[in-house]
């Protein structure tokens, strides 16, 4: 397999990826199974992560992070995927959707006491932007913050926040102009061991499991404005381009995910017999591999092409929309392909837990769902590529 297919990864890229390899095989894969039964969040594990550089790749080092690019947090994602997607989910969290924000939008004071912590792995942290009636439609949220002098009061309930049962610090889009719709949504840094701040009912998904998924509610929550991330008002055009890098996190997952589903119906085909030869022989299992193989290889392109794109805006200051949304769109549907795949090609062993093959499954629906499902990533593509609203 050729892992550098546009020739872009060099030495130290080689060296996060096969730490992340290392660290994924012999950290992660022999409590993966349990911790996706129990649903328990993976802390040990998670703070051996942070411990390693993982939650903050792209965070310069004055900020507690490991000061690498995007294809190196691509890469290192990738490798925690194709064991456990569940710690990939917690790494992309506080990478894509937390670290990016504050590190784009933040200022000095917000920098040093939200994004450090949380890039050194001191601190989980988690996004907030859907509520239990608003989802793709953001500008229909009924939570909202009331000026107060120097702070806001913040009162609603959100809903599907990742890692919201244990983070210690969440970005919450929240309206404070409620007559300006999605132009009317702030953005808010906020230290859930303040009062007025609870967790809600825990999801019990059907896959990602060990990555805790809970509402958060807020009542007369007090934050002050220096905790605002960006002017008010501003909260819609922060979500919308942090997404762009959840984005690229998500085809990562996906990719990996897609790649341990291919491997191990590879190593399957190849063993098991059937008709008095290896079922690998038969075209139809073949063809199979073939397609998977091929809609891998077309993922990884378009992630690393992505990745690359973002890389290229840090200077620019522009956006990458429109390589995220293909990336993200191609990817989560391979890996739900080819995890589709993985259960035929294993028959009635790749329906038991006996084999990780069922959940591969399991994890790989929900790429197709969060930060944009596929249908709000065509409409994204969609609407970039003609120009129409």
């Amino acid at each position: 397999m050729n892992n550098d297919p546009l020739g872009l990864i060099t030495s130290e890229h080689e060296m996060i990826r096969q730490a992340a390899r290392d660290f994924a095989q012999k950290e992660i894969a022999p409590i993966a199974a349990e911790f996706d039964e129990s649903g328990e969040f993976p802390y040990q594990t998670i703070k051996k992560m942070g411990e390693m550089g993982f939650m903050g790749i792209e965070v310069p080092e004055e900020y507690g992070g490991a000061g690498m690019d995007t294809l190196a947090y691509v890469l290192a994602l990738e490798e925690i995927c194709k064991v456990d997607a569940s710690h990939g989910t917690i790494m992309s969290v506080n990478n894509s959707l937390f670290c990016y924000a504050v590190l784009r939008y933040g200022n000095e004071w917000q920098k040093q006491n939200f994004l450090t912590p949380v890039a050194a792995g001191e601190k989980i942290a988690a996004y907030s932007l859907t509520e239990p009636m608003s989802g793709s439609d953001a500008g229909s949220m009924r939570s909202r913050a009331e000026r107060d002098g120097e702070f806001y009061i913040l009162n609603g309930r959100k809903s599907w926040v990742t890692s919201a049962p244990v983070a210690d610090i969440i970005l919450v889009f929240i309206m404070t102009q409620p007559d300006l719709a999605h132009k009317g949504i702030s953005a808010f840094l906020i230290d859930t061991t303040q009062p007025g701040f609870s967790r809600g009912k825990k999801e019990p998904k059907l896959g990602i499991r060990a990555s805790a998924t809970s509402e958060i509610v807020f009542e007369n929550f007090r934050v002050p404005v220096e905790n605002r991330l960006g002017e008010e008002g501003e909260g819609f055009k922060i979500a919308m381009s942090v997404l762009d890098a959840g984005r690229i996190g998500i085809a990562a997952q996906s990719l990996g995910i897609a790649e341990a589903a291919y491997e191990a119906s590879l190593e399957y085909t190849r063993e098991r017999e059937a008709f008095g030869q290896k079922i690998g022989q038969f075209q139809g299992i073949g063809f199979k591999l073939a397609d998977m193989k091929t809609r891998i290889e077309a993922s990884r392109l378009l992630t690393y092409a992505a990745a690359m794109a973002k890389e290229k805006t840090k200077k620019s200051g522009g956006r990458f929309t429109l390589e995220a949304s293909m990336a993200k769109l191609f990817a989560s549907e391979t890996a739900m392909f080819c995890a589709h795949e993985a259960v035929q090609i294993h028959g009635g062993i790749g329906y038991s837990k006996e084999l990780p093959v069922e959940r591969y499954f399991r994890d790989a629906k929900i790429t197709e769902i969060y930060e944009g499902t596929s249908e709000i990533q065509r409409l994204v593509i969609s609407r970039l590529e003609t120009g129409l609203r």
